[in-house]
C-alpha cells in the first residue's frame, strides 16, 4: 500500500483518526478532511453540509497528493431519541452530513478515483443499518440511507474500476459514545449497558474499525466490492450473551 493517496473525512478523531493513522502506518499518503484543523495529518477544512466548501476541500486534498486512490467517507454526527423526538430541523441537518455529506464528497472524488486504476470508496456506516437499537431513530434512518447508497455505488461505479464498501462498526469506543455516557445519568451503568449487548461483552475500538477501513481499500482485496462488513463483536449475527464480567475481590 505504499504510497496509496488517501482522503479520509472527519479524520480528526475516533475512528476516522485511527484510520488515517494506519494508514499512513502502512506506507499511504493521507490528509484528512474535517472542520477541526487540529488533525495530526495533513488538514483540510470543510463544511459537509455546503458543496462549494466540499468541492475546494477535495480538489485541495488531491492537489497536495497528486491524486486519489481512496476516499473514505467517515465523518458523521449522531441522533438521540425515538421518532417523535427530533424535530423537522434536527432531521434535515443530520441526513445532511451523515447522507448528503458523503454525496458531496464522493461527486467531488469521484475524477480522481476514475484516473487511479485502484479506486476504492468505503464508508463507514452503523450496526444501526442492521439492528434496531433503541432511542436511535433519526441516526439508524441515516446509516440505512449510508447501507443502501454503498451497493448503489458499488454498481454504479464497477466499470469505472472503483470498489466501494462499506464498515458497520458496533457500539465503539469513541468520542461521541464518551459524551453520551458522560451525559447519561450513570455513566458506568449505562457503559456496563453497552457493554452486555455485545456478545463480546465490550465495546468495539476504534482500531478495530480502522482494519477492517484499511483492508478494504487495499489494492490487493480487489475482488471485494459492495460488501457490508460488520466489525461489532458479533451484535448483528450472534445471540451469545455476553460473558459476565469478572468481579475483584
Amino acid at each position: 500500500m505504499k504510497g496509496l493517496r488517501v482522503l479520509v473525512t472527519g479524520g480528526a478523531s475516533g475512528i476516522g483518526a485511527a484510520t488515517a493513522r494506519r494508514f499512513a502506518q502502512e506506507g499511504a499518503g493521507v490528509v484528512v478532511l474535517d472542520r477541526d484543523a487540529t488533525a495530526e495529518f495533513a488538514c483540510v477544512e470543510a463544511d459537509l453540509s455546503d458543496d462549494a466548501s466540499v468541492r475546494a476541500a477535495v480538489a485541495a486534498a488531491a492537489g497536495r497528493l497528486g491524486g486519489l486512490d481512496v476516499l473514505v467517507n467517515n465523518a458523521g454526527i449522531g441522533a438521540v431519541g425515538d421518532v417523535t423526538a427530533n424535530p423537522d430541523e434536527e432531521w434535515h441537518r443530520v441526513y445532511d452530513v451523515n447522507v448528503l455529506g458523503i454525496v458531496r464528497t464522493t461527486r467531488a472524488a469521484l475524477p480522481h478515483l476514475r484516473d487511479s486504476g485502484r479506486g476504492a470508496i468505503v464508508n463507514t456506516c452503523s450496526i444501526a443499518a442492521w439492528t434496531g437499537i433503541p432511542q436511535r431513530a433519526l441516526y439508524s434512518t441515516t446509516k440505512g440511507a449510508v447501507q443502501a447508497l454503498t451497493l448503489a455505488m458499488a454498481a454504479d461505479h464497477l466499470h469505472d474500476g472503483i470498489r466501494v464498501n462499506c464498515v458497520n462498526p458496533g457500539t465503539a469506543d469513541t468520542p461521541w459514545v464518551r459524551r453520551l455516557l458522560d451525559a447519561a445519568e450513570d455513566p458506568e451503568a449505562e457503559r456496563a449497558a453497552l457493554q452486555a449487548r455485545q456478545p463480546t461483552g465490550r465495546l468495539v475500538s476504534a482500531e478495530e474499525v480502522a482494519h477492517a477501513i484499511v483492508h478494504l481499500a487495499d489494492p490487493r482485496s480487489s475482488a471485494t466490492t459492495g460488501v457490508v462488513l460488520a466489525v461489532d463483536g458479533g451484535m448483528h449475527s450472534l445471540r451469545v450473551p455476553a460473558r459476565p464480567t469478572p468481579t475483584e475481590d
